[in-house]
């Protein structure tokens, strides 16, 4: 976390090698969702935040930027994830997905 109160640097960033979704609050990873590809789907049957990361939104924003990478791909989305699922019915343009 920054000193003094400065601004956090949050990021989404997709590591491919460990199948997983991260989003970074100052270079901290601070939740992940994991991921599995199949030919024209990806399955997420997992998302964690860490506690003292929650409240904050940011399993929402990393989830966003996943599926937008993921519609980038030109894959569909199997959300196993109840948050990835919930999130769909939240955000209709990415209801397109499931």
């Amino acid at each position: 976390m920054s000193a003094g109160g400065g601004t956090e640097e949050i990021r989404v960033r997709q590591d491919e090698v460990a199948g997983r979704f991260e989003i970074l609050v100052d270079d901290v990873v601070a939740g992940f969702a994991d991921y599995r590809d199949a030919p024209g789907v990806r399955t997420f049957p997992h998302t964690v935040v860490s506690s003292e990361f929650g409240g904050r939104g940011l399993a929402g924003r990393m989830i966003g930027e996943a599926l937008r990478v993921t519609k980038d791909a030109g894959l569909r989305v199997n959300p196993e994830c109840s948050f990835v699922a919930g999130y769909i019915t939240k955000n209709p343009d990415s209801a397109d997905l499931a």
